[in-house]
């Protein structure tokens, strides 16, 4: 299987970052795009530069340069099976939703939504407008699965760790791939 992980920019780009290590303990092909903007925010709230920590902390991922329209994941033929981004940004839902494909992630989602791939998106903005609810609506209609970063309390969330695995490990149950990172829900007696 291949998978394709897009970090947009938007606040937690820390959040792609993690559900990135859980995808790159699987025995599948795992490729990522990271935006100009993703770069931006994760600088923003870390103070460190992106591009150069996931050369040193992933070692079996595929990077691609969002600038790269040519690149593999720009075709059909290259055969990503699943595409999620994480977080993805207003204008990003914005741009996949209008058919825009001006960089290797818009034209990547282009792609999934043409071969009828799963495409999953964790829209993070609050509160949603009229009109990002409209694209995510319409983009639903199309098969596309609009997954937020939002948590639970029922795996008993005590901490912030607790939330992210909650919020990963729900992106993973879309992705259809097993994990045991929060307590599933369980009927009260």
């Amino acid at each position: 299987m291949k998978i394709l992980l897009g970090i947009s920019g938007s606040s937690n780009v820390n959040l792609g970052l993690k559900l990135l290590k859980h995808l790159e303990q699987e025995p599948f092909e795992t490729f990522c795009i990271l935006t100009k903007g993703a770069k931006l925010s994760f600088y923003s709230e870390n103070c460190k530069d992106l591009e150069l920590l996931c050369k040193e902390e992933f070692k079996k991922t595929f990077f691609f340069d969002d600038d790269d329209l040519s690149a593999a994941v720009s075709s059909g033929s290259f055969k990503i099976d699943k595409t999620i981004i994480t977080p993805c940004s207003i204008s990003t839902l914005a741009k996949i939703h209008s058919g825009f494909a001006d960089t290797l992630l818009t034209r990547a989602c282009a792609v999934a939504l043409k071969e009828r791939k799963k495409l999953i998106l964790a829209v993070r903005e609050m509160p949603f407008s009229t009109l990002n609810l409209e694209h995510m609506a319409k983009l639903s209609s199309l098969g596309v699965i609009i997954a937020p970063p939002v948590y639970a309390t029922y795996p008993k969330i005590n901490a912030l760790e607790d939330i992210d695995n909650f919020i990963i490990g729900k992106w993973l149950d879309l992705l259809d791939i097993e994990h045991n990172l929060y307590k599933r829900w369980e009927k009260l007696k």
